[in-house]
């Protein structure tokens, strides 16, 4: 690939990143394209479909979770390779806003190579949940679907307080205390930084005084 054409698939995925955080994946490819400073043609030319540009846009962060996952499995501890597994997970999501919604969503079945990566990857999770509902560690009601709840529940933090590394970690470690089969009541990360008064339930017109 010459110089510019690598520097234009560079500008194109950066751009991808940037318009699925603030618009999600199904925002227009024009957009994208815009963005990047490209034509439209160009983009295409690069990326044939929207689910090539979003696998292309994001594949360090699937390499990444593939990986971790794999790991998880091979842990001799099936809950520490959980807890890694939903620390990391969100970690990525914290650092592109958008990864999680490319994460969550289903890829069409003709992409037969990717088809077959997100089954393997269906089954290494299914296996590490039941190795760990099988040690007593992980509650025997979790489903592996509720990683999907996870995410999206980490996805609205993330939005509302993007670079809030202190809530990520917080709202992370209440939910793997809540996947426990019993609690280990341990100590929790750093509460966050934001102030009492930045939140809606508090942030309406104060009374006056009587």
């Amino acid at each position: 690939m010459r110089a510019d054409a690598r520097r234009n698939r560079q500008r194109i995925l950066r751009a991808a990143r940037e318009v699925f955080a603030e618009h999600g994946i199904d925002a227009p490819m024009a957009g994208v394209a815009r963005r990047a400073g490209v034509g439209v043609a160009t983009l295409y030319r690069r990326f044939p479909t929207r689910d090539d540009l979003v696998r292309a846009a994001f594949a360090h962060q699937m390499h990444a979770c593939a990986r971790v996952l794999h790991e998880a499995v091979a842990d001799p501890d099936p809950w520490r390779g959980f807890q890694r597994l939903v620390e990391t997970v969100c970690e990525l999501q914290s650092a592109e806003r958008g990864f999680p919604e490319a994460f969550v969503a289903a890829f069409p079945d003709s992409a037969r190579e990717h088809a077959k990566m997100r089954e393997k990857a269906s089954q290494e999770l299914i296996r590490l949940i039941r190795r760990a509902q099988a040690a007593g560690a992980l509650r025997p009601d979790f489903h592996p679907s509720d990683l999907a709840v996870v995410l999206l529940a980490h996805s609205g933090l993330v939005t509302a307080l993007p670079g809030d590394r202190a809530a990520s970690r917080r709202l992370v470690a209440y939910l793997l205390e809540a996947f426990r089969a019993e609690p280990a009541r341990g100590t929790l990360p750093d509460p966050s930084s934001l102030p009492l008064d930045g939140l809606p339930l508090v942030a309406g017109p104060r009374p006056s005084p009587a």
